[in-house]
């Protein structure tokens, strides 16, 4: 049986994870796209050799490794930096998660969660029955990355990066889930929108 398949995507710091987490609790199986774009850069990999020749083997740590921090720092403060480094990333995630996807199948799971900021960017919407985007207010966007211990000016950097992803996701997005309120409110949100994913998945089959 075909689980639900649901992409999860918004802006940085609105609660993706934690509306993930939350779906998990109902059974479903979480796939990280983050996890895996690290995975696909991890030394060794077709993926870390792309990466060097791109941006330099400063990059390379004394153990080998990427340094993930200076390669975040160089590519949120340069779109075009940012755009060559998914044209590396993105294609060699797609399969990895579809392998997850369809693991989720075999193990009769009821739903399958692909959580992923450039969900629609990535390609990986092609998967998904639904899209939800998560999204909040600013304050609380601002005040959850600074509880993260993102200082304001790098909060600010990664934010702009995104280029306004609620407005740009919105028509892609089968539900909009807000977190803005309490978390008693978004839990409430979300195993509703659940409910509702399962009656059409129910309708369409």
């Amino acid at each position: 049986m075909k689980a639900i398949r649901i992409g999860l995507t918004g802006p940085i710091g609105c609660g993706k994870s934690t509306v993930a987490s939350w779906l998990a609790g109902y059974g479903l199986v979480v796939v990280d796209a983050d996890d895996v774009a690290r995975d696909v850069v991890e030394p060794g990999t077709p993926g870390f050799d792309a990466v060097v020749d791109a941006f330099g083997g400063d990059l390379v740590q004394p153990d080998g490794s990427l340094d993930r921090a200076a390669l975040g720092r160089a590519v949120f403060s340069d779109p075009d930096a940012l755009r060559r480094l998914e044209r590396i990333v993105h294609p060699a995630v797609r399969p990895k998660i579809l392998e997850q996807v369809l693991a989720a199948d075999a193990a009769n799971a009821p739903g399958v969660v692909i959580e992923a900021i450039k969900l629609i960017e990535g390609g990986l919407a092609t998967f998904c029955d639904e899209v939800w985007l998560v999204v909040c207010d600013a304050a609380a966007q601002r005040s959850r990355l600074g509880a993260r211990g993102l200082d304001a000016a790098t909060a600010e950097a990664r934010i702009a990066a995104q280029a306004d992803p609620a407005t740009r996701l919105r028509p892609h997005a089968t539900r909009v889930i807000d977190t803005s309120g309490s978390e008693a409110a978004a839990r409430d949100a979300v195993l509703q929108a659940w409910k509702e994913a399962v009656k059409a998945a129910i309708e369409r089959s």
